[in-house]
């Protein structure tokens, strides 16, 4: 049988590189800028399979434009909202992801944030760096505990459960909001309460984090309106999707002092960050980290090739999707 001519978008980790090349027909893009729409298109010409990453634009323009040999978009990352699902569908095309092994480096991004920005860690070690600490005072750089308190989660598939599982150390009582109520046993496992009004939990927590996919019906869920609902103590953490959190209404409220920071990985409109957010001491960016492992990222590349040889062999795809989500 031939070979898949496999079409890689962006530089991969060198391991799984290799196993592509030595599997398929593969040609890459070796530099280290991303690929126009136009050198998508004929990166594309003749190939198999496409394997796009999350910064890859495939909207409905450039699906209607691919090539019809690629019959197969084998994503390296979890999300897929950068894919028009819908057109890739019409056209023929399936689409698989790389769900579940960037869970719980994802998850320990969300818990580093959540840990570190109430007790104002950055914002110490910015002063220390700077030579500007004098000396240990009774009321110096007051932050707030974490331990005790109620956290509330925004999407509990893998990453949002990983994370509650995570807080059950500290004694953190978890909120969630979620399309669909979880079961009652793995309610009791995480000690997790459900909350069919995201309105009414934002007023009920401590602590935020976003852990849902960007869709049509989750773009700026967190608006100026529900933002506002949050306390002033209240830290909110994106490690999802930037198009989830109106970027500017969250830096006016937290430069007005009606929220207590925030910590992000993602943005609206990455890799550029709002100015006003790099102008806040309490709001701690980072460029993209959570899938940002070793351990994580050749274990994406891992889960793209198996999906190229079911592809290849014509069998059931293992992480397929059909209009954007799992099977």
């Amino acid at each position: 049988m031939r070979k898949p001519i496999v079409a890689v978008t962006q530089s991969l980790p060198s391991k799984v590189e290799a196993e592509l090349e030595q599997l398929f027909q593969t040609r890459f893009n070796r530099s280290k800028t991303p690929l126009s729409t136009k050198e998508i298109l004929k990166h594309s010409e003749g190939a198999d399979v496409l394997v796009p990453t999350i910064t890859d634009d495939l909207d409905y323009s450039v699906i209607v434009k691919l090539p019809t040999s690629v019959r197969l978009i084998a994503n390296f990352g979890a999300g897929v909202d950068h894919i028009d699902c819908s057109a890739a569908e019409k056209r023929g095309i399936a689409i698989s992801n790389t769900p579940g092994v960037l869970t719980e480096d994802t998850a320990d991004l969300a818990f580093a944030f959540l840990l570190s920005l109430p007790r104002r860690l950055i914002e110490g070690e910015r002063l220390t760096r700077m030579g500007r600490w004098s000396g240990w005072e009774p009321t110096f750089m007051l932050g707030t505990s974490f331990y005790g308190k109620n956290l509330g989660i925004i999407g509990m598939g893998r990453i949002g459960q990983a994370v509650a599982r995570r807080a059950a150390g500290f004694g953190v009582k978890v909120h969630y909001h979620n399309r669909n109520r979880l079961e009652r046993s793995i309610e009791e496992k995480l000690d997790a309460e459900w909350w069919s009004s995201l309105d009414d939990m934002l007023g009920e927590i401590d602590f935020l984090t976003v852990h849902c996919p960007l869709s049509n019906e989750t773009k700026n869920l967190l608006n100026l309106e529900r933002l506002s609902r949050l306390r002033p103590h209240v830290v909110v953490v994106n490690t999802a999707r930037g198009g989830i959190i109106d970027e500017e209404a969250l830096a006016d409220l937290i430069e007005a002092g009606k929220l207590a920071g925030a910590g992000l990985d993602v943005y609206e409109n990455e890799p550029k960050i709002h100015s006003k957010l790099l102008q806040l001491d309490n709001v701690l960016t980072l460029p993209h980290l959570g899938s940002a492992t070793h351990e994580a990222r050749n274990a994406m590349g891992r889960r793209v090739i198996e999906n190229i040889i079911a592809f290849a062999k014509g069998q059931p795809l293992p992480d397929g999707l059909r209009n954007g989500k799992d099977f």
